[in-house]
């Protein structure tokens, strides 16, 4: 695995950061790491990183356990925080090429900066200072330094904040492209994020694991409790002989012949049993999606 997380559980005095989580993500996946801010998704990524020490669980990169061989598995990590720590008045080779010398890469490092500097879009800005370049171009540095090493697990958080819809388009692009080949956790608040450039997701709140989707066709039925449906009768019936029908928790009316309806499980089939009951005929019968900020909502609060 590339990245594998047991019963870690993080505190800050009295209070309880991380509680108890458990997860592993293997090598190629692209992970969003879902969460509304304080949920506990930066500590996790900065004791990933080796940035910040842990209590009890245990956290391996690389089938490495963190706390006994913590240089080795940060050569294994290029690591992006949410606040992007450049040198504003270095120039963008400059400082490429200063993050090189502090990996050890030697006589590797200019071929290595140059490759990085095309690779992430920097060639028409490389010699700027960083301080010049907007924040979309600062994020290409950012990626460029956390990639130098070509580390085996790239943890990237809140990659995209800021940034406008051009830059936001043109960093989700390069994420994916770098994904083809390492393993990607990617932190976020933004469920277009995961929906862009993720193809797994994992939902933290309060510091516990409370969703985890490989598929993420799926994402918006994962709440089998609060299934949606719109349906339509020819003729006009009325919401209390719907709440009747078994599984159904909710009946909202649109018209005397048109209803949304929320059930517990699918109820498509007694609907239509309504239906031949009653001698009515249904128009449309179909399932409401729900949208991912709903589910997002449905699960953090």
């Amino acid at each position: 695995m590339s990245i594998s997380i047991s019963n870690l559980t993080k505190k800050y005095g009295e209070q309880t950061v991380l509680d108890n989580i458990t997860f592993e993500i293997g090598e190629g996946e692209v992970v969003g790491f879902l969460g509304p801010n304080g949920a506990g998704k930066t500590t996790t990524m900065r004791i990933l990183a080796g940035a910040l020490s842990y209590e009890n669980g245990q956290v391996k990169i690389c089938d490495v356990e963190v706390s006994e061989n913590p240089m080795l598995t940060k050569s294994f990590v290029g690591y992006l925080p949410e606040q992007n720590p450049l040198y504003q008045d270095m120039y963008v080779k400059e400082y490429l090429l200063f993050i090189a010398e502090i990996y050890g890469l030697g006589k590797e490092k200019l071929n290595r900066v140059n490759e990085l500097i095309d690779k992430v879009g920097l060639r028409s800005e490389f010699q700027k200072k960083i301080g010049q370049l907007s924040k979309g171009y600062r994020q290409r540095v950012g990626l460029a330094q956390a990639l130098i090493p070509n580390p085996r697990v790239l943890i990237l958080d809140e990659p995209t904040t800021g940034l406008d819809p051009n830059q936001l388009e043109e960093i989700r692009s390069l994420i994916r492209e770098i994904g083809k080949d390492k393993t990607v956790l990617l932190s976020t608040h933004i469920m277009q994020e995961i929906k862009a450039i993720c193809n797994r997701v994992i939902v933290i709140n309060k510091g516990v694991i409370v969703a985890d989707y490989s598929d993420l066709s799926k994402i918006k039925d994962f709440a089998e409790d609060s299934l949606h449906f719109e349906v339509e009768f020819s003729n006009a019936v009325s919401p209390e002989e719907l709440d009747k029908i078994n599984n159904i928790s909710a009946v909202s009316r649109i018209s005397d012949t048109h209803f949304t309806i929320i059930a517990t499980t699918d109820v498509r089939g007694d609907i239509y049993d309504f239906a031949v009951l009653t001698n009515n005929k249904i128009l449309m019968i179909k399932p409401i999606e729900r949208s991912m900020e709903e589910v997002f909502k449905s699960l953090t609060n």
